[in-house]
């Protein structure tokens, strides 16, 4: 059976066709997986408080194409902040996320940060052992007993009277990972309220899933998707990116 598959690029009309919320765009889409561009403020899962405002449950309407009783759904692979936009990829089945999530540790992820101040060194690799206490704040810890080693590689791209820009290679997915290790060498992302200042003047975190490089968990094909720089990074760094 021959696979299919679709690739969006007018996102206009893909709102019409299927009633998603302005700024969730399908970049990608085939009979395995589903590839999308998340904007900042969706969770991409439910929470105690809010079920249906979410990646995951918008998505799996749309595979349903309204039809409550259809058994299709969508499989999580992995999560972004809610205030955290770009790249995120679902599956279409239990088997297809196992097999993501088994080669997850040579999946390529990219990001893009805003943070306050300018790095001395322009490029490096911020390690620690993150664990996380009964408040849900993640931390950094030198005891290997408590928390899980982490590596976050980043480099400077751009550079403003007050900000940065870094362009950062996740070398492992731990919760909040980023954000805890910008805030452990004193250049906190911007709009980061929870790692960062308490209040910098900007009302949304400026972290980004540029793009992901991965083997497609059925043909194998190498697969990369990117998403487009959100207009509020040029707002902060009063910069063409």
């Amino acid at each position: 059976m021959k696979k299919t598959e679709t690739k969006f690029n007018n996102s206009s009309e893909l709102q019409r066709r299927w009633k998603l919320p302005r700024g969730l765009e399908i970049i990608y889409e085939d009979d395995d997986i589903i590839v999308v561009d998340k904007p900042a403020g969706l969770l991409t899962v439910k929470t105690a408080t809010e079920k249906t405002k979410t990646a995951q449950y918008i998505l799996t309407d749309y595979v349903r194409k309204g039809n409550y009783k259809s058994r299709k759904q969508i499989f999580v692979v992995h999560r972004l902040d809610q205030w955290t936009s770009g790249v995120l990829i679902f599956a279409k089945s239990q088997d297809v996320k196992d097999k993501l999530q088994e080669q997850w540790d040579k999946t390529e992820k990219k990001y893009l940060a805003v943070v306050h101040g300018h790095l001395k060194e322009k490029g490096g690799v911020i390690s620690s052992y993150l664990a996380e206490n009964k408040q849900f704040v993640v931390y950094s810890t030198k005891d290997p007993s408590k928390g899980k080693l982490s590596h976050t590689a980043y480099k400077v791209v751009k550079e403003s009277r007050q900000f940065s820009l870094l362009e950062i290679n996740l070398l492992t997915g731990r919760k909040n990972q980023i954000r805890v290790h910008l805030a452990d060498i004193c250049h906190p992302i911007v709009g980061d309220r929870k790692y960062g200042k308490e209040n910098d003047g900007f009302n949304r975190l400026a972290l980004h899933a540029k793009s992901i490089t991965f083997l497609h968990p059925v043909s194998g094909k190498q697969m990369m998707f990117e998403s487009k720089v959100p207009a509020y990074y040029r707002e902060i760094l009063r910069l063409k990116i």
